[in-house]
């Protein structure tokens, strides 16, 4: 048995699939990328899927989140921004050392 409950669009090219399904005999929720493009239309191996018997502990779950807390102010947006280029500028850091430690001399 397979049922879709919703698709919601999470790019161009990509929606996130959530369903109602049966795997190995058992039945969950599965929730899962669908891409489509020139090179491949499909479900991708992104995703997780909730056996039926844990449902009721992930719908608490998700129905304790308030939705203020999604909500990102301009400045949380710059802070994050800026916390980002930061690690970005370490990894760089790191792999140059990397590369010198690499070097014999």
């Amino acid at each position: 048995m397979e049922k879709d409950i919703d698709r919601i669009a999470k790019n161009k090219e990509t929606d996130i699939v959530i369903r109602i399904d049966e795997f190995n005999g058992k039945r969950g929720v599965t929730i899962r990328e669908f891409v489509k493009s020139d090179r491949y239309t499909g479900f991708t191996k992104s995703g997780t899927r909730i056996p039926a018997d844990k449902f009721k502990i992930f719908k608490a779950s998700i129905n304790s989140i308030d939705e203020k807390d999604l909500i990102v102010d301009e400045a949380e947006e710059n802070v994050n921004a800026q916390e980002s280029s930061g690690k970005k500028g370490e990894k760089q850091i790191k792999k140059a050392k990397v590369e010198v430690d690499d070097v014999e001399f």
